[in-house]
Order: structure tokens, then C-alpha cells, then sequence
């Protein structure tokens, strides 16, 4: 049976979180991982567990998921972190409420499930750049739509041009002056697969370039 929600995978060195995750889809979910320039085995894992295998070459997290975008077929796309902090059982009621017409796109806001789930430096610059969107646009967010569902030619017709990770920044902006209607789901945060490094909040100088990229879709 066709998919009717394709779910993007953007990864780098995620090899030893994919098994879980992929093991995870709801029913009518199909993935693609986007390997970006990995050095470990993630496309070999992702290909033998039957993942779509996706390759971009261009360093960054936007192009990982500008490249699942294009490469997408179903109706309606899903997207969220390769590295098994995220759960993908939690998908099905945002995908409702975009097939519904409650949301023309439906984003997740974490809940940590353990202390050491959300490093501080992470979190603390979450919260200002989510506390800045709220302020400069009215949008109604506390978290930079780590988990996002919506329909496919809807994002592409968006047009996002950021490929580091000022993109969710500069979706959620762009949103919000198309006139989507955004609506925020709760959604478990677990520490990332063991075996993984976080390329954002793993250290202090890793959340500050994030930082930098999301001030710079800010501007």
C-alpha cells in the first residue's frame, strides 16, 4: 500500500539510531533518510532496513531537508531528527490535524522525558529564538518545529532558501506571512541514540553556531 505521508529524515552519523527509529513508523508512513555527508553507515543501515536513501552532499540541515522535500512523492511530509530523540508514534495526530484542516501545518513542541534529554545551552537558546518569534510575528510557538507535518507542495511552494539550520527559523517566518494556520502538538524529547553526536547541541560552540544561523533568518 502507498504511503500517504513520506517522513524526512535528515542524518548525519545516525547509523546507530536508525534501526529503533525506522522500526518505529505508524502504519501509512514511509521514509526517506537524507544522508548528508555521513562517514559512518547510515545509508547502508537505511537501505537494508528498506528506507528510501536519499544522498546530499551539501553540508548543512536545510539542505538535508530540502533534498527529502524533492525527493518526497506522497501527499503530505513529515519531518524530524534522524538521531532517535524524537518519536515518530507521536506523528499520526499532527498528520490528522493537516488532513483535517485544523492546520495547514502542525509542529511539535519537545517535553523532555529526562534530565539530560535538552542540554542547558540548547534549550536556553530555543527559548530566546522562540520568545523572539512570538514577539516579531504573532505566531503562537515555543519551539523551532523540530517535528513538522504539512503537505508537501505547500513547503516547496514556500520557498525556503536557508540551508543550515536557520531553516526551521525561516519556515516558521514565512509561514506565518503566507497565513498558515501553525498549531503546536506536545512531543516527547529523549536523549539522542546511543552511538550519535549531536551537530548542534553536543557542545557550547555547536549551539552558538545554530544560534548564528537562526539570528541571521531572523534579520
Amino acid at each position: 500500500m502507498a504511503s500517504h505521508c513520506d517522513l524526512v529524515l535528515p542524518c548525519k552519523d545516525e547509523a546507530p539510531a536508525l534501526p529503533a527509529l525506522l522500526a518505529a513508523l505508524p502504519p501509512g508512513f514511509a521514509a526517506i533518510v537524507v544522508d548528508n555527508d555521513s562517514a559512518d553507515e547510515t545509508a547502508a543501515v537505511a537501505d537494508r532496513l528498506g528506507a528510501r536513501v536519499v544522498f546530499e552532499r551539501q553540508a548543512g540541515y536545510g539542505a538535508a531537508v530540502h533534498a527529502g522535500l524533492t525527493a518526497a512523492t506522497a501527499e503530505y511530509v513529515a519531518v524530524i531528527d534522524g538521531d532517535g530523540s524524537l518519536d515518530p508514534t507521536e506523528l499520526p495526530p499532527l498528520l490528522e490535524a493537516v488532513r483535517s484542516g485544523q492546520a495547514t501545518m502542525a509542529v511539535g513542541r519537545r517535553r523532555p522525558m529526562s534530565a539530560g534529554a535538552w542540554t542547558w545551552h540548547a534549550r536556553a537558546g530555543n527559548s530566546a529564538v522562540s520568545w523572539w518569534l512570538r514577539r516579531r510575528t504573532g505566531l503562537e510557538v515555543h519551539d523551532i518545529a523540530p517535528v513538522r507535518v504539512c503537505r508537501r507542495t505547500d513547503l516547496l511552494r514556500l520557498g525556503v532558501k536557508d540551508r543550515r539550520f536557520g531553516y526551521p527559523v525561516e519556515l516558521l517566518i514565512r509561514a506565518r506571512r503566507a497565513g498558515w494556520v501553525v498549531r503546536e502538538y506536545d512531543v516527547s524529547y529523549r536523549p539522542r541514540a546511543e552511538g550519535t553526536r549531536s551537530k548542534v547541541s553536543g557542545s557550547v560552540s555547536g549551539s552558538l553556531r545554530t544560534i548564528r544561523d537562526f539570528a541571521r533568518a531572523l534579520s
